[in-house]
């Protein structure tokens, strides 16, 4: 089975904070890392190997992904929501972002999909299936591109 990277691992409790928590709850503590999400934007300053800004039809707005890789290897990612994203998506954001911080792009492309499910809960998964999975969608896509280039660089 696939494991959360050590490096996320204390960053990613949402699993266990999520998974038995009554549905209520749950949203209500969704509502929370929605409400943080902006702190996953780019900061002055900052450099990135890669950016994605696009406006998907899975997402009421535009959503900007932004990718760097330091020397070590380790990803690190921001995201840009537009003002009418989602509360899901929003949320989602916060999680991954925190969440896979550190971790190496080829690990960000391991990282199972059904995570997203055992933290949103089935029942959101169902009613709101494209917007559950666009996140991390848009996360994996962007360390795609970026293994793609290296792996043609090193050939």
């Amino acid at each position: 089975m696939w494991q959360i990277p050590p490096s996320s691992n204390e960053r990613l409790p949402a699993q266990v904070k999520f998974e038995h928590l009554p549905e209520d709850e749950r949203r209500e503590t969704l509502v929370s890392y929605a409400d943080n999400a902006s702190k996953q934007q780019p900061r002055a300053g900052e450099r990135f190997d890669l950016e994605d800004v696009r406006k998907d039809e899975e997402c009421a707005d535009t959503v900007g992904v932004y990718l760097h890789v330091d020397e070590n290897g380790k990803a690190h990612i921001r995201m840009s929501l537009g003002p009418e994203v989602q509360t899901l998506t929003r949320a989602m954001t916060s999680i991954l972002c925190k969440g896979l911080e550190g971790a190496t792009p080829q690990e960000i492309l391991d990282f199972p999909a059904d995570f997203v499910t055992r933290i949103v809960g089935a029942e959101l998964v169902r009613v709101r299936s494209q917007t559950t999975y666009y996140v991390l969608q848009r996360i994996k896509g962007i360390c795609k591109v970026w293994l793609d280039r290296q792996r043609m660089a090193v050939a």
